[in-house]
């Protein structure tokens, strides 16, 4: 499995992401992780890393509930940036509310949406799946 160069994670719950970020070096997800706490850090620091003309994430894991701009918020400003790279999002999110899910799908960015706890598995089925698009 090919490792990813850049992976973002949105989520403002600590111990989501240490446990992510462990299962990642377990499995040799990514070489980097980038961290954000909230929808409205990562919008600044990726439309930053934008205008820079820097390295992007390849894949975000977007947690839907967060202080100061959730996620969905963070969808519908991130989408109205110009940028050549296609970035893969996965909703990742404790919800399990069938309209989330739904409105998940209506992003053209959003890959899939997975409930937390997030395991190895589903980790190398994003790798599997990350494979065929690129």
């Amino acid at each position: 499995m090919k490792k990813i160069d850049i992976t973002c994670i949105i989520d403002d719950d600590p111990i989501f992401v240490f446990g992510v970020k462990k299962i990642m070096e377990l499995i040799g997800f990514s070489k980097n992780i980038m961290v954000f706490q909230n929808g409205e850090e990562a919008l600044n620091n990726l439309k930053a890393i934008i205008s820079a003309n820097e390295k992007l994430p390849d894949v975000i894991l977007l947690d839907l509930n967060m202080p100061i701009l959730d996620g969905w918020q963070f969808l519908d400003e991130f989408v109205k940036i110009p940028c050549e790279k296609k970035i893969i999002i996965y909703i990742v999110s404790s919800s399990v509310d069938p309209d989330d899910i739904l409105r998940a799908k209506s992003y053209e960015w959003v890959s899939d949406y997975i409930v937390k706890p997030v395991t190895v598995a589903k980790l190398k089925e994003v790798l599997v799946d990350l494979e065929k698009v690129n």
